[in-house]
């Protein structure tokens, strides 16, 4: 009998689970075969591995293209969460390895460089590396490991994350150059309560309702607009007259496409800028970044005091 403390030996490669998840997220061997780089007779072959290993059928190829088997759709979750549990480990043996290293992440349109001078002044012994992060990737980053600290924008799940409220920020509403409503001082939603304004695929639904305010005040839908794969393709609707956006003041030098402009958002409650990091680092430097930042990235629009959860 085995015990417990030393469960049997387990054959799954984690390799042949990535293809499984990446063929389960594409539905399609030829498009999964492309994003991983390889080719679809060898994917193919992967799979037929893993089926093996696991001891059944995880995916059903139909003519329209392939779809999870019953045990697949079991599988699936498990697969993401051993992918997760990985590079998380692997995280913390190499954080464990470099104590003297912090990476401190930043989405667009936000400043660090006063908090991270700071730390590297204070601390000239410590690693200190930044990185920008997709709009949508700062709760991922900080529970995969790849930062240690984010600067980013509320909101998103905050569970196993301490997060601070450093400034709130004001929605501005985003048009081509040439629309009816660009130039003016302000506009409120009964300017907009017909303007199409698209959707982000596989958007965090929190942040899709966010950024698009919907449902509007008085409970309508905020009006549908074209599904869009990324931030850039929206931008570039809109510039083509298709759509509008609610979004944070970007401008030209912070990623605002250039044939568009911004216009004062009146009455919308403002967003959030925030620091988040794990709840469980104690470590010295993340400790010390967050005391820089708290001090140093209060923004110009900041209202009330810094608050934590």
């Amino acid at each position: 009998m085995v015990s417990e403390r030393f469960p049997a030996p387990v054959d799954l490669d984690l390799r042949l689970v990535q293809c499984f998840t990446v063929v389960a997220e594409h539905q399609h061997f030829g498009r999964a075969a492309e994003a991983l780089h390889t080719t679809q007779p060898s994917l193919s072959r992967q799979i037929r591995r893993l089926e093996q290993q696991v001891g059944v059928r995880l995916l059903d190829r139909t003519t329209r293209g392939t779809r999870l088997s019953e045990a697949g759709e079991v599988f699936l979750p498990q697969a993401q969460g051993l992918l997760r549990a990985a590079v998380e480990a692997m995280a913390r043996t190499r954080a464990a390895a470099r104590p003297g290293s912090i990476t401190i992440g930043y989405t667009k349109g936000l400043v660090i460089t006063a908090a991270v001078r700071a730390l590297r002044d204070r601390t000239p012994d410590a690693e200190v590396h930044t990185r920008l992060l997709a709009w949508n990737d700062s709760r991922g980053a900080l529970l995969e490991h790849r930062v240690d600290a984010v600067v980013t924008r509320l909101p998103f799940p905050t569970d196993r994350l301490r997060v601070t409220v450093l400034y709130d920020e004001p929605r501005v509403l985003v048009v081509p150059r040439d629309h009816r409503l660009a130039g003016k001082e302000s506009v409120t939603l009964d300017d907009i309560a017909d303007e199409p304004i698209p959707h982000v695929r596989q958007s965090d639904p929190l942040l899709n309702a966010y950024w698009r305010l919907d449902p509007r005040p008085d409970g309508r839908p905020a009006p549908d607009g074209p599904l869009v794969e990324a931030l850039e393709d929206k931008h570039e609707l809109i510039a083509a007259g298709q759509a509008v956006a609610i979004g944070p003041p970007l401008d030209h030098a912070t990623g605002l496409h250039p044939s568009l402009t911004t216009v004062p958002l009146h009455g919308v409650e403002p967003s959030q800028v925030v620091l988040a990091t794990r709840t469980d680092d104690r470590s010295r430097l993340v400790t010390a970044f967050r005391k820089h930042a708290e001090a140093l990235l209060t923004g110009t629009h900041r209202a009330g005091p810094i608050r934590t959860t």
